[in-house]
Parts: structure tokens; sequence; C-alpha cells
């Protein structure tokens, strides 16, 4: 089959956990450049990377790489790519760039002329004088960085990235997205055979994910792909990936997960979505207000959580209370393990000592710190 190549992006400070995600996959020699992990794949990836990336924002298919110092060689270099292989006579396609410390600095400018290019290539390839535009869905992107331009095809589909599970047709304000809580579950130290607990999980994500991971469940599974539509990934190169994912889920193993919440309306939506999930059998919904927590569920558990904080939060005292009771509960457990994900930078502070490693990442727009509590290792039985 013939050799093509794949690029995973993602969410700044996530790169090392897709890059894994990767390799558990089985990609080799997966190189990493400004948050696009690139790997050599064969067209039947297309449909195996969408389903079972957790951590990813998009799979893009990579067209060519080239220098572009002017618009004309900009067209001449996109215009020579091989376009007709993948786009259809009736192919719906837009142009999406952007341009960083590149003598082409004009995004619109750099769009207009890949969009031209392209469709000229098609036109000739196709003998028409127009595209129609009436068929399956291409989005284009156009990313030039330091004069390097880089041509690539969405193979998720531009309107809903890797993050829209399926399963959250509800949420509450503000929603942790589904892969950075994949990743906060992925870079804490927590595994099925623990117990994992969110004592502010409004629509449930973290423990959903956390209980996705639990149990194997691909995160593609139950959703459709812009790709899916194209000519060149066949049905059946889908049907295989699905059947193969599907063996893979470990329905076996028990998993205790806890989420509470505050909000009855939270939790009854939480609920709502982990039964769409089809993973409402690992978690354990409640109400409750995180003041009220007296005592850890047990010992040596792992806490994930993400805390109310900018457009979300309110009262700033409110905000503090909830940090220091986080410290007074599960910080001074020694067996438990306490990750945050939050913005307000007097976290420390709050929760009553240094974290034991901080890790810098965007949720959406918003640059937000990971704070990392280490507790005891379980003992092994």
């Amino acid at each position: 089959m013939e050799k093509i190549k794949l690029a995973a992006i993602c969410a700044f400070g996530l790169e090392a956990i897709v890059k894994r995600e990767l390799t558990d996959i089985g990609y080799e020699n997966v190189v990493t450049d400004n948050g696009w992990m690139y790997f050599d794949a064969e067209v039947e990836d297309i449909a195996k990377t969408n389903i079972n990336l957790r951590c990813a924002d998009r799979v893009m298919l990579v067209m060519g790489q080239f220098e572009a110092l002017s618009f004309e060689e900009l067209f001449n270099k996109t215009y020579d790519l091989p376009w007709e292989k993948w786009i259809t006579k009736d192919g719906q396609f837009t142009v999406k760039g952007k341009s960083v410390k590149s003598q082409l600095h004009s995004t619109p400018d750099v769009q207009s002329i890949v969009k031209k290019a392209v469709s000229k290539k098609l036109c000739e390839e196709y003998d028409v004088e127009w595209m129609p535009e009436t068929g399956a869905e291409y989005t284009i992107l156009i990313s030039i960085h330091k004069d390097v331009a880089t041509l690539s095809i969405d193979t998720t589909g531009a309107r809903e990235g890797l993050f829209k599970r399926g399963y959250r047709a509800k949420s509450t304000a503000a929603p942790l997205k589904e892969t950075m809580a994949a990743a906060l579950v992925k870079l804490s130290f927590w595994n099925k055979d623990r117990v994992l607990y969110d004592p502010l999980c409004g629509s449930g994500t973290i423990a959903i994910e956390a209980a996705l991971i639990g149990r194997n469940i691909a995160p593609g599974l139950n959703r459709s792909f812009a790709s899916e539509s194209w000519p060149v990934v066949k049905d059946e190169y889908w049907k295989r990936a699905k059947i193969e994912a599907r063996k893979n889920i470990d329905l076996d193993s028990e998993i205790k997960i806890y989420a509470s919440d505050v909000s009855e309306r939270a939790i009854k939506i939480a609920r709502e979505n982990a039964i769409e999930a089809g993973v409402d059998d690992c978690i354990e919904f409640f109400v409750k207000d995180v003041q009220q927590i007296k005592e850890p569920i047990c010992s040596n558990g792992i806490l994930i959580t993400n805390p109310p904080y900018g457009e979300r939060i309110g009262d700033e005292k409110d905000i503090e209370m909830i940090h220091k009771k986080l410290g007074q509960v599960f910080g001074r457990d020694k067996t438990w393990s306490t990750y945050v994900i939050t913005a307000v930078e007097s976290f420390e502070r709050d929760f009553g000592r240094k974290a034991d490693r901080k890790r810098k990442l965007f949720n959406g727009d918003v640059k937000v710190d990971y704070y990392q509590y280490f507790g005891e290792r379980p003992k092994q039985d």
C-alpha cells in the first residue's frame, strides 16, 4: 500500500503524551515540531488514528512541505502537489491558514493563493472550468513558519475535532475538552487498579475519560469523521479499525471512580454523559459540596480535578476556600496523589505547599498550570 505522511496535532504541552500514544499504537520514528507529531503511515492509518487517539486535536494528511519566499513560489509548489489523488471532482474544499515569522505574512493572501493553485490543478485534472464543490468535505491547512510552508488536509473534520467524542450531549459552564481531560489522566499515575476521585466534576468529563482509558474503549468509536466520505479511505478500513478497537475493550476489570459536585444539575448531566459513553458502571456520581468533605474516600487514591477559574471564578474567596480544602483533606494524606489544573496563580499558596511538579498547558486559549502532588506508591500485595 502507498506510504503517506500523517501528523497528529495537539494543544501546547501535550506533545509528549500524543507522541507516546502514537508509539503505543505502533508507529515508529515520530518527529515532533511545534505541536505537530509527524509519522509515516498508510491510508488505512487515517481510520486507525482518528478512532484511537485520545489526546490529539486532529489528524492531518501532510501533502507537502517546502520553502516559500514569494507568492509565485507558493502558487507553483502548491500546484505541483497531487491534490487529485485525494479531492474528488465534486469535492468541497476550503482553505485555512496561518503564517508566523515569515515573509509571506498576510494570512488572507496566503489562503487565496493556495485556493487558486488547488482549483487550477483540479480543474485541469478533471477537465472542467470550475469545481462544483458539492461533495465530500476537504479542509486544507496552509501553515507557514519561518518561511517553510506545510500543506495538509484535515482528516478529522474542520468543525468537529477529536475532542468531540459523541457522548457529551449536555455540559455545564466552561467544560473541559475531552482531549485535555484524557491528557490529565494520562499525566497522572492513575491506573484501573486505583481509586480516582474528582470532587468538582461538573459534567463528568475527567471521570468519564478515565473510565474510557480504564476500559480501553477507543474514544472515536461512536462518532464520524470527514475522511469517512473520501473514496480513497475505504469503508473497509473504518470497519477493520472499529472491529480491532472493540476486541481490545476490557469489560472484566473492576474500576472504581468517584465524582461529585455541589450542583444537582451537574451530577444529572454527568450521569447521562457516562451512560452515553457506556461507562456508567465504572463511576459513582453523587452530590456533595467540596467544603463538606471531611476525609478521603479511601487510602492510596488519586484526585484529578478542574476547579473554577477565569470566567468561571465568580467569588475569588470561594475559589481560595476550595483550594485550601483540597490541601487540608488530600494534601495532608500521604497516600493520596493530587492533580489540579487551574489558571489561578496563587493555587500553591492556597493549597498549602509547593507542587512536586508543575506543567504549563493551554485549556483552549487560557494559559493554565497542572499542579502535581505525588503521594506514596501503594504497597504491592
